[in-house]
This record gives C-alpha cells, sequence and structure tokens, in this order.
C-alpha cells in the first residue's frame, strides 16, 4: 500500500485505496470487524461514513474498538437518520444531534474528516456557507471534534467555490474518465445520464479541470467517490466508451489526477479488498487506461496532457507529465505560485534541458506537442 499525505492536515497519512461504507452498510459489528481486520492487513485505513444509520455506526464503532487511532475516520456533517431513513439536512439542531450521536456510537472524542455533506447547488451553498451552519462547522474544527474540514459534491462549479472559501481541507468528488468529460450540473444524476453521451466531447471539461489544479496548487486533498461509475466503467454494456475499463484502469486515472490522495472504493468483502490491492503489483498494460480512451471515437483527447506517463523515458530524465503538470497549475493561476516553483525546482530534471529530439512526442497517445510545452515551461519558470 501506498499512502499520500493530507497537506493542510500534514501529519495525516492515508491509503491510496480505501474504503466507501457502501460495501458494509448492512454488515453485522462481527462483520465489519473482521473486514477491518483485513483491511489493516493490507495497509488500507482510510474509511467514509456517508450513512446516518444508528445501527451501521454502532457496528463501525464496535469494528474500531480499542484501535480507534490505526483509522483516518471521516464522517459527514449534514446527513441524519429520521423516521428510519436517511436525510441531507441544513436544519442546525438535527445537524447538532446527529453529529454527536455520531461521536456516541463510533465511540470517539473526534472525527478526522468532517466532510459537509453533498453540496451541488448554489441554493445549497448559500446556506451552507453564509450561515449558522458555516459557523457550527468552525466550531467543530476549534473545538477538535474535527481535524480536518471536508465538502462532498458532484459539481465542480461548487467545488471549486468551496476551496476558494479558504476553510476546505478536503473534498469529496466523483471522478472517472467519462464524468470528467460531462459539463457542471447541479442534478448529480445527469453525470450518469446515457443521452449526455451521445455528443462529441474534447477531453476533460475545462471546469473540471481547473479544480484539480486549483486543490493541487491549494494543498486541497481530493478522495474520490464513483471512481468505477457505480460499476458501468467496468461493463462494456454500460460504459460510456462502449468498452469496459478493468478496476486497475479506473485507479489509475483517479490517482493520476492532480489533487487526489485516495479513491475510496465499496469493498463488500476481503475478497474485493485483495483485487483492488493487486493494483500494486499489475503491469503497465493492466493499468493503460490510455487505450481505452484513445480508442473511443466520438471522445477526443488530441492534445490533452493526462499525465499518463507514455511519453517516458525521455531521452536526459525529465518527467514530462510532472513538467507539464505544474506548467498547467502556473497557467491556470497567471502565475506561478511558491508551492508550485518549490516542487518544479525539486524535480531532478527540468525543462531547460530538453533536446527537442521528439522521442516523448511519438510515444504519447493523445498527440501532445510536449516540444512546445518544454520551452512554455522554460518561459515560465525560467529553466
Amino acid at each position: 500500500m501506498k499512502y499520500r499525505e493530507i497537506k493542510r492536515c500534514s501529519d495525516l497519512k492515508v491509503s491510496e485505496i480505501a474504503l466507501g461504507c457502501e460495501g458494509f452498510m448492512e454488515k453485522t459489528a462481527l462483520e465489519c470487524r473482521a473486514m477491518f481486520d483485513r483491511a489493516l492487513e493490507l495497509g488500507i485505513n482510510f474509511i467514509d461514513m456517508y450513512s446516518p444509520n444508528p445501527d451501521f455506526r454502532d457496528s463501525i464503532g464496535k469494528a474500531i474498538a480499542g484501535r480507534r487511532e490505526r483509522f483516518v475516520l471521516q464522517g459527514h456533517i449534514g446527513s441524519v437518520w429520521e423516521n428510519g431513513q436517511y436525510l441531507r439536512t441544513r436544519e442546525l439542531t438535527k445537524v447538532r444531534e446527529a453529529f454527536e450521536d455520531q461521536l456516541c456510537r463510533l465511540g470517539t472524542e473526534y472525527l478526522d474528516i468532517g466532510m459537509i455533506h453533498y453540496v451541488d447547488s448554489d441554493d445549497d451553498f448559500a446556506t451552507v456557507f453564509s450561515g449558522p451552519f458555516r459557523a457550527y462547522c468552525q466550531e467543530l474544527k476549534d473545538c477538535g471534534k474535527i481535524r480536518c474540514l471536508g465538502i462532498s459534491s458532484h459539481n465542480p462549479v461548487i467545488a471549486r467555490k468551496a476551496v476558494e472559501t479558504g476553510l476546505i481541507d478536503v473534498l469529496m468528488f466523483s471522478v472517472n474518465a467519462a464524468y470528467d468529460m460531462q459539463p457542471p450540473t447541479e442534478n448529480c444524476e445527469e453525470l450518469w445520464n446515457p443521452e449526455n453521451y451521445k455528443n462529441e466531447t474534447n477531453g476533460i471539461a475545462p471546469e473540471r479541470k481547473a479544480l484539480y489544479e486549483l486543490c493541487e496548487r491549494e494543498g486541497v486533498a481530493i478522495d474520490v467517490m464513483k471512481a468505477f461509475g457505480g460499476g458501468d466503467m467496468l461493463n462494456a454494456q454500460y460504459s460510456p466508451f462502449g468498452v469496459a475499463f478493468n478496476e486497475y484502469q479506473c485507479l489509475d486515472y483517479c490517482l493520476t489526477r492532480p489533487g487526489v490522495v485516495a479513491v475510496m472504493a465499496g469493498c463488500h468483502s476481503a475478497a474485493e479488498m485483495e483485487k483492488l490491492l493487486y493494483y500494486y503489483d499489475a503491469s503497465k498494460e493492466e493499468k493503460d487506461y490510455t487505450g481505452v480512451l484513445s480508442r473511443a471515437e466520438k471522445y477526443h483527447w488530441k492534445g490533452n496532457c493526462m499525465y499518463c506517463g507514455h511519453c517516458a523515458p525521455c531521452s536526459v530524465g525529465i518527467s514530462v507529465a510532472d513538467v507539464n503538470k505544474y506548467l498547467n497549475l502556473a497557467l491556470a493561476q497567471g502565475e506561478v505560485p511558491e508551492t508550485v516553483a518549490d516542487h518544479y525546482r525539486l524535480l531532478p530534471h527540468h525543462a531547460s534541458e530538453c533536446i527537442a529530439c521528439g522521442k516523448c512526442e511519438s510515444n504519447c497517445p493523445f498527440a501532445v506537442n510536449i516540444v512546445e510545452k518544454m520551452k512554455k515551461a522554460v518561459e515560465v519558470f525560467g529553466y
């Protein structure tokens, strides 16, 4: 297992492959404990718990008892249980009661990440960030009941507004190669509406690209939901590309997006966790998502650097994907932020060393003009 740092809470390191709660919501406390035993053996330490179901929370509490500190727990603020079912609410009395109930049932005094639950519309954003709800979230952080403040969203415009407040440490966002082609929407169901995939597109939607770059630049950690599109990406019949991805291609796509620290996977069993962990032993070919994208006739990625690394090896050792990533971050900002300049400086080789041999361009599946990109990087960074 590999781990990535939540930069705004630098002592928090999370497993790249994490557990979404869909896989254990219906399990008993003993079954949850067994799953968590195996998760720890595999190196998985990061768990999302969006469900407010009290039985579910009780089971998680029993499963982590005596080893709370070994897990990074992400719980949701505004997800409540009412009349035997889940409800999203901004009614502060209910929100407070649900959050305190969550801590009590989990048997912990704090959550590592308190995730503002599911904000996709402008109206909801205004409610959350301009009134008592925002004050309550800050109160939770100030008193140590949450270590990091996060927000979950499917809308890149709303997610960007949240990040730009400066209050958000972690963003839970729906990421996969199909959703990344779609324009912003306040209705998340549009992301999996087959009608929206009938028209031709050209690469990642600019709003999503800008969001990922902003998070990378500001140190806001993205943990990914919907990496497999609810399973659609794994099935040729339902995949928008008409070709099935495998699990490792989906994981690699997400983990190579700027800002991403982890992918939440809804594993239902130890066997499913073990299958995903094969990602670290999978061959380059097994993880290569570019072949699926380049074969999709309606979707054009030409000229878009996907940070896939197919340009390697460079004749002089330049990490072309990293140079392109830092270049894009600087261009999106309109200046070179200090953090981006530092990351670029620490690269073992820089764009100024490019000899314009063109080997990388012949390897690139997306026809990126890499030599020109290197020249632009020299112009921006100075070397």
